[in-house]
Order: structure tokens, then C-alpha cells, then sequence
């Protein structure tokens, strides 16, 4: 364990390198933080820390920079996550509160956490399994069409239309409209198939292919994986960081959807704040980079989640601060809606 001295000499050099992209020399140290020693003491310190792997000397004549286990150790040893300002707490509910649907929910914040912090922002949709019915709309197009719209409580609204039926009429889709909303309001998705498993067997024998046509499009849209759905935002702010790998490897890792997806699944259950620095991170094109990540729900019920991607070098507690603030800010929308 290190001496509270020495945590102060390595809080200093993540704080310098991160705002300056140079290594941090003791000398640097001694003029830029009140760190209450001489320039010597610093440089032994320097030399302590580099021996127990939290920082490196790039260049044999340069500074030294933190190593991923330096900044892990500047991560867990953080005393407070930088909070937002009022302005920009009221800028996030602005935002996010204009949107009219999940679809721009879900765009909007990818945008303002991309702005927020300046890093390669990604949200995961909420999952269909973990949200429950709040509006079923039956609508009838033509006489053998229907459209029908299941909206759950989280906003995700779904919207098929169901063809090749016998002559709809208007007094069965509204007969069927109202049961399926008695049957399936406040019930979870994965309780919708026993719900109207006896539905159809309450209609009249006329109306029950109309039923049998309706139920098998609703479960059919039930067992599409939305929760594999992911957005990114803020891919141009790559060409600002530095990465220790290929900017190309960090590229094609975003690529792949469900490398990120897995990633997100291994950081913890939500609401829980969670860094992933550097080499803790087991995709090697990754491995450059420090991902910050947060669930997002609706009361303690955790939907999603949503993060940021960006290179080891980073600002930790302001990147951190906008994330959890981002992450609670979407639940209480989700919440109101």
C-alpha cells in the first residue's frame, strides 16, 4: 500500500498528464501542486512508484506517465466524482425532456454524452424483457389489414401490421382491443404469452382468426432481442485522442456490436458506476482504451446501460460525473413517460 504522500505525488502526475499530454517531472510537480516536499523527495517518490508499476518513464531523458495501474489506483482512491454544473444539469433536462419517443430519448443522449465528455459515447436500448405492457392500439387499415402497436412502459413503442386477414370489422378489432389491454396493462413482457394463452377461446368463433392472427404477430414481436441494440455517438472525437494501440484497431472494435455488448454485460449490475481501464478490458481493441459505463432504469428496476469509450488518458472524475448523471437523468424520463 502507498503512503498517503505518495498517492498525493501520483494524483498529481494523472492530473498534469491528463490536462497536458506531456510526462510529468518532478520539478513540474513541485511548481504546479503544493504538495508541501522538495523537488528530491518528489523525484524518490517518482522512483517508488515507477518500481511498484503505477507510472513509467516513456523516454529515458522524459517525465513519467501513469501506466493502467496507475490510473486504476487514481480511480478506486477518488474521494469525489466531479459534479455537474447547474447549468449543465438544467442543459441535460432540456435536452432529454424534448424528446417525443424512446427512439429520440435514446438519440439525444448518446449526442449530449458524446458533448459531455468529449469521448466516444454509447447507450444500449432498454430490454423488451424487462419493461411491461402499458398500451395495446389496435387499428384497422383496410378490410383485411390491421395494424396494432404495443407501447410498454418504458416508451419502446413496436409497430406492426398484420395482412392477408378475412374482412375485418370495426366492432371485433374493438372487442379484441379491449381484452388485450385488461388481459396485458402492468404485465412484463415475459408474462405476455400466459396472459392471452385463453384469449382467442373468450371470442366469438368468427372473430378468433382475427385473434389468432393479432396474438401470433404481438409474441412474435416479443422475442426480437432489442437489448442487443446499441447507438454511437461522438466517433469524430477519436481523432482528438491518443491511444497506445492503432486508432484503426480502436475503430473496428467499436464496430463490432456485440464486443461492446458484452463489454457493457461485464461491467457490473445497474445502476452501478464502473471503469474499465486499459488491459482490464479482455477485447484487444480495447485494450488502449478505458471505458466508463453506468445502468440506467426505472426505480431499482435496471433497463440498459449506457458509457463512454475513450483512451486510458482521460479526465476520470469529470467522465465519471457525466455518465452517472446522464444515466439517472434518462431513468427519471423513462419514469415520467
Amino acid at each position: 500500500m502507498l503512503d498517503d504522500r505518495k498517492l498525493a505525488v501520483l494524483r498529481a502526475i494523472v492530473e498534469d498528464y491528463v490536462a497536458t499530454k506531456e510526462p510529468v517531472g518532478s520539478k513540474a510537480l513541485a511548481d504546479r501542486h503544493t504538495l508541501g516536499v522538495s523537488p528530491a523527495t518528489i523525484r524518490n517518490d517518482m522512483v517508488a512508484l515507477e518500481e511498484e508499476g503505477y507510472i513509467t518513464q516513456p523516454h529515458t531523458s522524459a517525465g513519467r506517465v501513469p501506466t493502467d495501474k496507475g490510473y486504476r489506483l487514481f480511480v478506486d482512491r477518488l474521494s469525489t466524482v466531479k459534479p455537474l454544473s447547474s447549468a449543465e444539469r438544467r442543459a441535460i433536462e432540456t435536452f432529454l425532456g424534448g424528446a417525443v419517443d424512446l427512439d429520440e430519448i435514446v438519440a439525444r443522449t448518446v449526442r449530449l454524452l458524446a458533448q459531455l465528455t468529449r469521448q466516444v459515447a454509447v447507450v444500449q436500448y432498454p430490454s423488451l424483457t424487462r419493461s411491461a405492457v402499458q398500451h395495446v392500439e389496435l387499428v384497422p387499415l383496410a378490410a383485411q389489414r390491421v395494424m396494432m402497436v404495443l407501447i410498454t412502459d418504458t416508451g419502446r413503442v413496436e409497430q406492426r401490421v398484420i395482412d392477408g386477414l378475412d374482412r375485418v370489422g370495426g366492432d371485433a378489432v374493438e372487442t379484441l382491443r379491449q381484452m388485450l389491454n385488461r388481459a396485458l396493462v402492468g404485465q412484463w413482457l415475459t408474462d405476455v404469452p400466459g396472459a392471452v394463452e385463453d384469449l382467442p377461446a373468450q371470442l366469438p368463433p368468427d372473430d378468433r382468426p382475427l385473434a389468432a392472427a393479432v396474438l401470433s404477430v404481438l409474441l412474435e414481436s416479443l422475442v426480437e432481442r432489442h437489448d442487443e441494440k446499441i447507438v454511437l455517438g461522438g466517433t469524430a472525437n477519436l481523432a482528438a485522442m491518443d491511444f497506445s494501440a492503432s486508432l484503426r484497431d480502436v475503430l473496428e472494435a467499436l464496430e463490432e456490436n456485440v464486443v461492446l455488448l458484452r463489454l457493457l454485460g461485464e461491467m457490473g449490475d445497474a445502476p452501478m458506476l464502473t471503469v474499465r481501464i486499459g488491459a482490464e478490458n479482455s477485447h484487444e481493441g480495447f485494450k488502449s482504451t478505458s471505458i466508463v459505463s453506468a445502468g440506467y432504469g426505472i426505480g431499482d428496476q435496471p433497463l440498459a446501460k449506457l458509457g463512454v469509450v475513450g483512451p486510458t488518458r482521460m479526465d476520470y472524475p469529470g467522465t465519471m460525473g457525466a455518465v452517472r448523471a446522464v444515466a439517472r437523468y434518462l431513468g427519471q424520463i423513462l419514469a415520467g413517460r
